[in-house]
């Protein structure tokens, strides 16, 4: 499942390569903000170029309605990109199409296309084999670099591959590797950490971890339910009622392996400036709710964090926008960064949060892609992957 070709498989001299990359960055007023996943990308781009490949990209951006949603073209993007590579960028203002047939053609080996939004048509979603074949006949060879949309079955990231040789990108190898090896083949002790705001999106990244980690570490709201559903009032503090009856079939399952934090920070409204107490954890007071995990989980947690040979994080400890409510998520980013272990971190807010903590270099994998780094943790085999040729 895990072992695809990947571009080092092929021969790119002088080919017509399509990439699908993960472009969708988000933008204001025209101006990139975050260009994370655009820097991702520059690997593969610049091993194809060296290659003497012409390099077609095409992407997608937000959840454009119309054509007509030029707010969501991804020409300031195509432009951005101009600046951080030596090679000029051109741009079509379509992905297929004569505009897209005739710039493609147009398009000598050495240079770098990119592709109108390719959500401006239905039939990406629908993963429209006409659209598919459309976007094929631009190029001799498709590669795959998306790991942000590889959970999703579209036009442009599976549809593609039935009508040209199909390989992986680097960005995509290295998720594939780290991800995919995590829970195949971990090196022990194997310790997850989830938070966020809902169990429901986790169930069965929970159901499959219970299987394959040796600690799961909850943290964030998630944790409330948990709570809830061991019998302890927790006031106002934010719980999935839906999930009450999976939360407690979870902890029977889980045993010892599944880890509560055993004391809290708690806030008398949800604000920056709430007020705010650490108490263990217990009934919680009238008018109070739940916002952090408290000192002593952040140290029990982080012993075990410094005895791991794989660290998968996923989801904040706690509401870390607010200083106050931020030291569960960066006491556990700093227990993970200093651990020594294989780290892994995905999901959006997991992310930002490593980066604010400024630790990043000290991860050894940041995932692109939250739905679909969660999805392969839940064991799921990414329609994205399948499709691509095996070595």
């Amino acid at each position: 499942m895990f072992d695809k070709k990947t571009v080092k498989d092929v021969d790119l001299k002088n080919k017509k390569v399509l990439v699908r990359v993960d472009f969708n960055v988000p933008l204001k007023d025209g101006v990139v903000g975050d260009d994370t996943r655009i820097q991702a990308a520059l690997p593969t781009i610049k091993y194809l170029l060296d290659q003497n490949a012409a390099v077609i990209l095409c992407s997608h951006l937000g959840r454009p309605k119309t054509a007509a949603d030029t707010q969501y073209s991804l020409k300031p993007v195509a432009e951005y990109l101009d600046k951080l590579i030596p090679q000029s960028v051109k741009f079509a203002s379509d992905c297929i199409g004569p505009v897209a047939e005739k710039a493609a053609q147009d398009l000598k080996p050495g240079e770098v296309l990119v592709l109108e939004n390719t959500r401006f048509h239905p039939e990406e979603k629908k993963n429209d084999p006409e659209m598919a074949k459309q976007l094929a006949s631009l190029a001799d060879i498709f590669v795959n670099d998306a790991f942000g949309t590889a959970h999703r079955a579209h036009a442009s990231t599976v549809g593609v591959a039935d009508y040209l040789p199909a390989v992986a990108g680097f960005l995509l190898e290295k998720e594939i590797k780290y991800l995919g090896q995590a829970v195949s083949d971990p090196k022990r002790p194997f310790v997850a950490i989830l938070g966020g705001a809902k169990i429901s999106d986790k169930i069965g990244v929970i159901r499959n971890l219970l299987t394959k980690a040796d600690q799961i570490l909850i943290g964030g709201g998630m944790a409330n339910t948990f709570f809830k559903a061991q019998g302890y009032p927790v006031a106002d503090s934010l719980v999935e009622e839906e999930a009450l009856d999976t939360a407690r079939a979870l902890l029977e399952t889980g045993g010892k392996k599944l880890r509560l934090p055993v004391d809290v920070v708690i806030a008398d409204a949800f604000d920056a400036g709430a007020e705010f107490k650490v108490m263990n954890m217990g009934p919680i007071p009238d008018g109070w709710r739940i916002l952090d995990i408290g000192p002593d989980t952040v140290s029990n947690y982080s012993k075990v964090i410094a005895e791991a040979g794989t660290v998968v994080w996923n989801g904040p400890m706690g509401v870390f926008e607010f200083p106050n409510f931020a030291k569960g998520t960066f006491g556990i980013a700093n227990a993970v960064a200093e651990s020594g272990a294989v780290s892994i971190i995905g999901g959006g807010e997991s992310v930002a949060a490593i980066k604010q903590s400024g630790l990043a270099d000290k991860i050894t994998h940041i995932s692109t892609g939250g739905g679909a780094s969660l999805e392969m943790l839940e064991g799921i085999e990414l329609p994205g992957l399948a499709a691509l040729q095996d070595k």
